[in-house]
Formats: structure tokens, sequence, C-alpha cells
């Protein structure tokens, strides 16, 4: 597949704090990237110069082959950006709206018209075209939000938090418009805080923490990093002895996160019934328990020894 995004040692420094801190990705045509880390992990950042807003202060950003920085107009032409917060004319037509956008790329006449009508259907809103964004529902106006993005027809497009406060009817036709794209040969690159998004769409995964890459690959490769793939999750009044805990036979990992306990395991039914009897002695109360195989969650705490949202 035809390499579209190449980001090589991107760095940026906002005094003495260094954000992102040589980050390096790679996405190819009909591929799907998530990108994930905790608050302040260099995310937005990261991809505030991949689209050319922000300029690195060291690295290079590669779409198809040509450098952001030798065709910056060329290859802005070629990406679609979709931010967290919503760019939208409240006042304008979801169509006027489209052709306002379409407008700033170039476009004109029958072929501004088309994209609108190729947008719209794609998105599912070609039966509200006349209407204005301030009578849509959150849903709507993310999806329309998507749409101003497309109306170009980018090669790569960046998403950031695209689904954040959308109702699972939103989401699901958000979703169906993604996995379109990818099939046409799009190049996507996904930030979200719902770890259960990037399982259901991403081909690889990012992770990032304090502005480093510090894992990379598909799920199943991030989740075979793990040192158990069975697992207990407990919530906890209360602080049992964290050392004695790692030391019971089966257990191969331990992470903490607030009142929340994640226990890897060597096999969950023989090593579990010993595990729970050693809690009854300790000065905690039980509140959940949960058990189940690793996943994506799982690497990420393990990973960066924080929830998503921290």
């Amino acid at each position: 597949m035809t390499l579209l995004l190449e980001a090589d040692g991107l760095r940026k420094r906002y005094g003495p704090r260094e954000v992102v801190a040589g980050v390096s990705l790679q996405v190819r045509a009909g591929e799907i990237l998530g990108l994930l880390g905790p608050n302040g992990a260099g995310k937005s950042t990261t991809i505030a110069m991949v689209c050319g807003l922000t300029p690195a202060d060291a690295g290079e950003v590669r779409i198809a082959g040509t450098a952001l920085a030798r065709d910056e107009a060329g290859c802005k032409r070629r990406i679609g950006l979709v931010t967290q917060d919503l760019a939208l004319f409240d006042d304008l037509g979801a169509r006027r709206q489209l052709q306002v956008f379409g407008a700033l790329y170039g476009l004109h006449g029958a072929l501004l018209q088309q994209r609108c009508d190729a947008v719209l259907a794609a998105v599912g809103l070609a039966d509200r075209a006349a209407d204005r964004p301030a009578t849509f529902s959150g849903g709507m106006k993310r999806r329309l939000h998507i749409a101003c993005a497309l109306m170009h027809d980018p090669d790569v497009l960046l998403l950031d938090e695209p689904t954040a406060g959308v109702d699972p009817h939103s989401r699901n036709a958000i979703f169906d418009t993604l996995l379109a794209l990818r099939a046409a040969g799009k190049a996507l690159v996904y930030t979200t805080h719902y770890m259960e998004e990037v399982e259901r769409l991403a081909d690889r995964i990012v992770i990032v923490d304090h502005g480093r890459v510090v894992a990379q690959g598909t799920l199943d490769a991030l989740v075979r990093r793990l040192p158990a793939g069975q697992k207990l999750t407990l919530t906890l009044d209360g602080t049992p002895d964290a050392d004695a805990l790692r030391a019971l036979p089966g257990v191969r990992q331990v992470v903490q996160a607030g009142e929340r306990w994640d226990i890897a395991l060597d096999d969950l039914g023989r090593d579990a019934p010993g595990l729970l009897a050693w809690l009854a002695g300790q000065p905690v109360a039980l509140r959940h328990l949960a058990s189940g195989r690793a996943n994506l969650e799982d690497v990420f705490l393990a990973l960066t020894g924080r929830a998503l949202r921290d």
C-alpha cells in the first residue's frame, strides 16, 4: 500500500517543556491509525505539526513522499482536519456551509455541487442539506463537521475526538463513514478517549506518553506485550500490601489506577481463588470484581500507569 503520511522525529518545545520529543509515525493508503495518550501526552501538538498548523522545532512531515516544508500549500490540499472543537456557522444551511469550505479550496461550479452532494451522502445528511446546524443534534453537527473536512477530497484525514458528546446512532454513522473512507484508500489518523473505538476501527495503534512513542503496532501485537493475557480487575476501598500482592503465586503484573487494581494472572481459574483468599485478610473492602482477557486498556495502563483521561 502507498505510504501517504510520514512523520519522522517530530519535536516541539514550549519554553522549558518539550511537549513532543521525537514522535514518528506512518500511515498507508487504506489504513486507520489510532493515536492514544493521556491528556498532555502531546497528541494534539503532534496533529497540529502534521497538518502544518504548528511548525515543528525538528523533524519532517511528508505527504505521499513530498515534504510539507517544501510544498506546504500542495501538501495541505491533500490533508483534511477534523478538530475537537466544532467549526461551523450556525446560521448557514448545511449545503451553503459546505460551499464555503469548498470555495476555500478553489472548488466552484459543477464540481463544487458534486462534492457537496457526495459528502452529504457520505455522512448521512443529504435530507437535511437546507437546514441550519442550529437545528441539528450534537451528533449531526459532528457529522457535518466531518463533511466540511472532506470537501476537497483529501488523501489524509486527521480526526481529533470526532465522536465527543455524540449519541450512539451518530457514533455508528461516523464509524460507517470512516470505514468507507478507509475502503476508498484514504489514510486516517484517529485520536480519541474511547478505547473501544480504537479497538473497533484502528488497523494499527500508536501510544504516546510524555511526548514520546511508548508502543506501536496492531492490537494483537500490543496485547502480546503484556505479561499475561488473563486478568482480574478489582475496585477496592483501602490499600492492600502491593509488594505481597505481586509475590502471590500466578501474579504476573499489578497496575493500580486510583481505587482500581488490574492484576495479570498466569491462569485465572487456578490463581484467582488464592488471590481472593489472601485479599480477605487485607485491610480493604472489595467493591467490584471483574475478570476477562487483556485488552487495549490493559496495554495502555501497563505502559503509562495512567488512565487515558489522566
